[in-house]
C-alpha cells in the first residue's frame, strides 16, 4: 500500500513544503528512510516505531520505505515524526487515505505517543496558507502561537491516538484559529520611564528625534551619567506595532524558539541588549542549521550595545551590512540564508578607557590612549550612525531638584504624530520611516531652500562629510521637522541635524 501527506520544515525564517510518502511491500522486513535527510530526521525511525507501539498500534512485518521529497533539498528538524506516523497508518489502512488530501502535518513525537511542540510553527502555517493548503494538523501546544494565521484551518492534537480518532471521524476537533485576530495592538505606558531621568534635555531630545525616524544613535558620556537609563526608557516611547510588524517579529521569535505560553505573540517592540562578550554567531545568527541572532531578534525594535568599544572588533564589523541594508545574509554549505535586521541601533560609550576624558582632574589617559580607545569602532561603522549626542555628568542641584524635562507620555504622543505623518508621506511605497528614504528619492521628501543648501555645503566641506553622511543629515532633518510638527524642513532643522553628526 502507498500513502502520502504534506509536511514542512523551517529554513531560515521561512519554511519549505515537502511530501512525506510511505510504501509497504513484501519481502525482507525492514524500515528504510530516503530523501537527503539529516541525522535528527533519520532518528525519527526509532521515535515513530516506539511511539506507535506504546500507543497500542502493531504492524505486521513488512518492508517499509519512507521518502521525503524533493530529494534535492536537505531536510532538518524533528517536525517529520508525526507525518511519518500518519502515512504509515494510512498505508496500513488504519486511517482513511482520502482524509489526508490537501492537509499539512507537522509535529515531534515522544516515545509514549504524545505530540510535542516544535520551533518555527508560525512560518510553517503562514506559508501553508499562502500555498493554498486547506488544513494544518499541528501539536496542541503550538496552537496559541498560530492563532492569528488566516486562510487555513488549524487543528491541534496532543497524541497519536487523538489524531487517529480525529482522522477516522470518531471525535470532532474544532479549528484553533481566530483567537487573537482582533488583538489590540495599542499599549499603554506601564511606567513613565523618562520621568525618572533628571535633566539631560539635549540627549533626550536627540533620542526623541531618533525614534521618530528610527535613526541609529550613539550616546557618549562619563560613567553613571544616565546613558543606559535613557536607552532602557526608549521602548516606552516607540510607536505601536502594526499587525504586520507583529507577525514579522513573531515569526523570527518562533524560529528561535522564544515564544511560549506567556509570550505567544510579540506585540511590543523588541529591546535586545547583548553583553559585550557575545560572539559573532550570537550577534548575526548562524550555526549548523542557521538560527536568528541578536540583530534579527531586535528587528522592528532596538538593539542596545552598551560600551560599544568593549565589543570585539569582529562583532562590531558584522553590523555593516545590517545597518545599511536591513538584512543579514549568512552563507553555508547547504545554502544562503537571509535574516531580517531592520533594527534601530542605540550605542553607548565612554569617551576614554577610564571614562572621564576630557576632565583632566579625573582622567589619566594619554591622548594616544584616548585615540586608540575611540578607534576600536571603525569609521565605516560610525558613518552609519545618524545621531551623536553627549550625555553630560549631572550636577548636584539637578539631582537634588529631580528636574524632569520630558515624560514618556508626552514624547510618545509626539512620536505617534510624527509616525502618522510618515505613513501618509510614504503611502503606496515600501518606505517605512525617514531613515529608510532611498538616496534617489531624498529630495522628493526632504525639500530645502537655498539657505539650507548653503549651510549643508559649508558643513560638507568643513567636516569632510561622506555622501552617506550628507544624506543622513537630510533624513534626520526630516525627522526633526516631524518631531516639531512642521511640514517643511527649515534651516533650524538642518542646523540641528548637522550638530548631531559631530562625533
Amino acid at each position: 500500500m502507498f500513502c502520502k501527506c504534506f509536511s514542512a520544515f523551517v529554513d531560515g525564517i521561512t519554511s519549505i513544503s515537502v511530501t512525506v510518502e510511505a510504501d509497504i511491500g513484501n519481502g525482507m522486513p525492514g524500515f528504510e528512510m530516503v530523501g537527503l535527510l539529516s541525522c535528527e530526521v533519520k532518528e525519527a525511525e526509532e521515535r515513530v516505531r516506539i511511539a506507535l507501539k506504546n500507543s497500542g498500534i502493531k504492524f505486521p512485518p513488512k518492508h517499509i520505505t519512507i521518502n521525503i521529497s524533493p530529494a534535492s533539498i536537505r531536510k532538518v528538524g524533528t517536525a517529520f515524526d508525526l507525518p511519518i506516523a500518519v502515512v504509515l497508518l494510512g498505508a496500513f489502512n488504519l486511517i482513511p487515505i482520502n482524509n489526508l488530501e490537501n492537509t499539512l502535518i507537522v509535529g515531534e513525537l515522544s516515545l509514549d505517543g504524545t505530540v510535542k511542540a516544535i520551533k518555527g510553527i508560525l512560518p510553517i502555517t503562514i506559508n501553508s496558507a499562502v500555498n493554498g493548503v486547506s488544513r494544518c494538523i499541528i501539536p496542541a501546544d503550538n496552537t496559541r502561537e498560530v492563532s492569528v494565521v488566516e486562510g487555513v484551518d488549524i487543528y491541534g492534537v496532543d497524541s497519536i491516538n487523538t489524531l487517529i480518532e480525529f482522522l477516522t471521524g470518531r471525535i470532532s476537533v474544532s479549528p484553533c484559529y481566530g483567537m487573537n485576530r482582533d488583538m489590540d495592538m495599542q499599549h499603554t505606558i506601564e511606567e513613565d520611564s523618562f520621568a525618572q531621568i533628571a535633566g539631560q534635555e539635549e540627549a533626550i531630545r536627540a533620542v526623541g528625534v531618533g525614534v521618530c525616524g528610527m535613526h541609529n544613535i550613539m550616546m557618549t558620556g562619563p560613567p553613571g551619567c544616565g546613558k543606559t537609563m535613557i536607552a532602557k526608557a526608549i521602548p516606552s516611547i516607540m510607536p505601536n506595532m502594526t499587525m504586520k510588524e507583529s507577525l514579522d517579529v513573531s515569526r523570527i521569535y518562533s524560529v528561535a524558539g522564544l515564544l511560549n505560553t506567556d509570550n505567544y505573540h510579540i506585540t511590543k517592540r523588541p529591546f535586545r541588549a547583548p553583553h559585550h562578550s557575545i560572539t559573532t554567531v550570537g550577534m548575526t545568527g548562524g550555526g549548523a542549521n542557521p538560527k536568528p541572532g541578536e540583530i534579527s531578534l531586535a528587528s522592528k525594535g532596538v538593539l542596545f550595545l552598551d560600551e560599544l568599544p568593549e565589543f570585539s572588533v569582529k562583532v562590531i564589523e558584522t553590523l555593516r551590512q545590517p545597518l545599511e541594508e536591513g538584512i543579514i545574509q549568512i552563507s553555508r554549505l547547504n545554502g544562503t540564508y537571509r535574516f531580517p535586521a531592520d533594527f534601530m541601533l542605540i550605542a553607548a560609550r565612554n569617551p576614554c578607557k577610564c571614562g572621564y576624558y576630557p576632565d583632566r582632574n579625573r582622567c589619566n589617559c594619554s591622548e594616544n590612549e584616548v585615540r586608540r580607545y575611540m578607534r576600536r569602532v571603525s569609521r565605516p561603522i560610525l558613518d552609519r550612525i545618524d545621531i551623536y549626542t553627549w550625555v553630560s555628568q549631572m550636577d548636584f542641584q539637578d539631582i537634588k531638584n529631580n528636574r524632569h524635562i520630558y515624560s514618556s507620555l508626552e514624547l510618545k504622543e509626539r512620536i505617534e504624530n510624527a509616525r502618522q505623518r510618515q505613513l501618509e508621506r510614504f503611502k503606496g511605497t515600501d518606505i517605512s520611516y525617514n531613515s529608510n528614504i532611498p538616496s534617489a528619492c531624498i529630495y522628493d521628501y526632504c525639500k530645502i531652500d537655498k539657505k539650507g543648501e548653503d549651510l549643508l555645503e559649508k558643513a560638507f566641506k568643513k567636516y569632510k562629510l561622506t555622501m552617506r553622511g550628507y544624506y543622513k543629515i537630510l533624513r534626520v532633518a526630516r525627522s526633526i521637522a516631524d518631531f516639531e510638527d512642521c511640514n517643511k524642513v527649515e534651516l533650524s532643522h538642518i542646523a540641528e541635524a548637522i550638530s548631531y553628526r559631530m562625533d
